[in-house]
């Protein structure tokens, strides 16, 4: 078993703001990214992970955002398992101060 990685949703807002290219996912649900999600993020709801493995770089290591880091830290586990570059928002979008838009808005 690994560790799993995680970083804090200060360090996210930081790189975002320093213009770092990182790669972002939203795993929360539809109602849930109408409110709001990081405007940089692409959205696949939690439980389509499986079926969009093929959408996701093995390589590339990947930031999962839920709404308080709960769901994105199984997601992180699911596919570290599978060799995944996984590491987990904590404190999930309650934690996170940076800007946001509606999903309807990107």
């Amino acid at each position: 078993m690994y560790e799993m990685k995680e970083i804090t949703a200060e360090e996210v807002q930081r790189k975002l703001e320093n213009g770092e290219n990182i790669e972002l996912i939203d795993v929360r649900e539809d109602d849930e990214v109408e409110a709001g999600m990081i405007p940089q993020a692409r959205h696949i709801r939690m439980n389509d992970i499986p079926e969009q493995l093929d959408a996701l770089d093995k390589d590339k290591e990947t930031i999962f955002i839920c709404r308080s880091g709960g769901r994105s830290a199984n997601v992180c586990a699911y596919l570290q398992d599978k060799g995944y570059d996984v590491v987990n928002m904590v404190g999930g979008m309650l934690d996170y101060k940076g800007k946001t838009k509606p999903k309807s808005e990107l």
